[in-house]
Parts: C-alpha cells; structure tokens; sequence
C-alpha cells in the first residue's frame, strides 16, 4: 500500500519574512567577523587603527575590502535564504524553484538585457537630476556624499591590476549578487510577499522598491528598482529562479567586462557611467520593444510550462 504525505504547511509569511532578516542581520555579523579576521591576518594588528581606510575602500586596502564584499554577500545574502528554506524543512531547489532552464527562454533573456539598455540609460540619466526642495537641502547634500563615495568605492573595487583581479571582479561583482540576490529578494521576499497579498505584481514591485533600496544609491534607485522588477517578473512568469539570475549576472558583467576593456584600452574609467547618448525616440524604440520582449517571454514560458 502506497502512503502519500502531504507537504508540510509553510509558516506565516510574515514570519519568513522576519527570519529572513534575522538570517540576514545574523549571517552579515558572523561573516563579517570572519572576514575582519581574515584582513587582520592579512595586514597585521595595525589594521586597528585603519580601520575607516579598510571600510572605504582605499587602494591600500582594497584586496582586504573585497574580501569583506565577498563574505558580506556570502552571510547577508546567499545564506539566509538557504536557511529559511531549510527552516522550512525543504529542498532549496524546490522551495525557490531551481527548474531547468529552457535554452530558448535563456536567450530571450539575453535578449531583453540588451535591448532594454537604452532604456536603462534614460532612467539613470532621469533620476541623476532629482533634485530635492530646498528644506531638504542638508539631507541631498547627504545623498550626494555618499554618492560621491559610493562611486569612488565602485572606481576601486572594478580597477584591474591582473587577470586575477578580473576574476576576482566577476565573482565578487557578477556571479555571488546574481546568485544571492536573487535568492533573497526574489525567492525569499517576493515569494513570502506573494504568499501574503496574493497579488504578484505587488509582490514583485515591493521586492523591487527593498532590492533598490538597501544599496543606498539614491541617484540610481528607479533604475535599480526597475531591474528588481524585471527580475521579478522573469521569475513569476517561467517559474524558474535561473532567469532571474542570468538577468542580474547579465547586467552586473556587463560593467565588469567593460571596466576591464576600458583599463586595456588606457579609457578613463571615472568615464564608465557617463551615457552614450540616444535621440529620444531610440529610448522610447527601447522601451517598446523591451515591454513587449517580456510578453513573448511570458508567452513562451507558459507554453514551456504546460508542456512539461
């Protein structure tokens, strides 16, 4: 006689949610320990007293600061979500839904990243001229430094001194927020969210408001959010987590390999950001052409999906 057991019923939503955080906040401590260790092992107890140069980046350092990057990822965000599914007392691969990818649908998504780059320019080009009104001066003047040093932190971290520094960058920037950043925010809080509301589309644009707005990089938050959304949806319409993540691991590359082309060709990399420049109407071909790439692609994974 064959038993069939049912799955065991998935705690409250909300309460994921709130041990996803806790994950998070406890993994990033216990991490960061590990990785201040590390860079004390690496550059002596004098590292006490330089510890603000460690933090922000300086060039001294940066090896020490990318290991604390690497490990930050590794305990805030790859780590919880594994934690909750097994909290969960489930298979991650199911509980995020790790289905195998369809080829097909692979280079639709190669597709749409590229495509959707002109776009992309004309939303950071939009919200790089927010200004804020004048009794909010002290707080912009604030957005702005740590604008500034955000950028000068992303100027030392993408600098290539070897071939061993590009890889180090494509793991660093690329491959870990690709894999725990989707873990996170798509398969942890937009799925928990869903779970909650049951409404998709406010799941997947609250996932993309946080995703956006933990990097703290208020001059390319629509931007960023518009991404999470995009990734968001990749994931709700195939089912399947791995297209999400080639999407974020598409875009993170892109600024890696193209850091690492400009420092081979002698190009100033404080030039990176700085938009190629559309006429309007190729922004708007973009955007067209990019809402109506995610319906086919929402097309062709229904079709996938109930073929298999």
């Amino acid at each position: 006689m064959n038993f069939v057991i049912p799955n065991k019923e998935e705690i409250n939503p909300f309460l994921q949610l709130l041990l996803l955080l806790f994950y998070a906040v406890a993994g990033g401590l216990v991490f960061g320990i590990l990785a201040l260790v590390i860079c004390m092992l690496m550059y002596g107890m004098g590292l006490v007293s330089n510890f603000d140069l460690l933090i922000s980046g300086e060039a001294q350092y940066i090896s020490g600061f990318k290991v604390i990057q690497i490990f930050s990822s590794i305990g805030t965000f790859i780590l919880p979500p594994i934690a909750l599914a097994l909290t969960e007392r489930r298979k991650v691969t199911s509980f995020y839904s790790f289905k195998q990818p369809k080829f097909v649908l692979l280079v639709m998504v190669l597709v749409i990243m590229i495509v959707s780059m002109p776009f992309m320019e004309w939303t950071v080009i939009w919200n790089q001229k927010m200004v804020l009104p004048k009794f909010l001066r002290y707080v912009e003047a604030w957005m702005k430094e740590k604008e500034a040093l955000g950028m000068k932190i992303t100027m030392q971290l993408i600098t290539v001194r070897s071939n061993l520094d590009f890889i180090v960058n494509l793991i660093m920037i690329a491959v870990l927020p690709a894999i725990g950043e989707e873990l996170m925010f798509r398969g942890g809080v937009q799925r928990s969210l869903n779970r909650a509301f049951n409404n998709p589309h406010a799941a997947i644009w609250i996932s993309a408001i946080i995703f956006s707005a933990i990097h703290l990089q208020f001059y390319g938050f629509v931007p960023r959010m518009l991404l999470g959304a995009g990734f968001g949806y990749l994931y709700y319409y195939s089912g399947s987590i791995w297209y999400a993540i080639l999407a974020h691991f598409l875009n993170n590359a892109y600024a890696v390999c193209a850091a690492y082309y400009m420092q081979l060709h002698h190009m100033p990399l404080n030039k990176a950001d700085e938009p190629i420049g559309f006429p309007w109407y190729g922004y708007l071909i973009s955007a067209i052409i990019t809402i109506a790439l995610f319906k086919i692609f929402k097309n062709s994974a229904e079709r996938e999906r109930k073929l298999g």
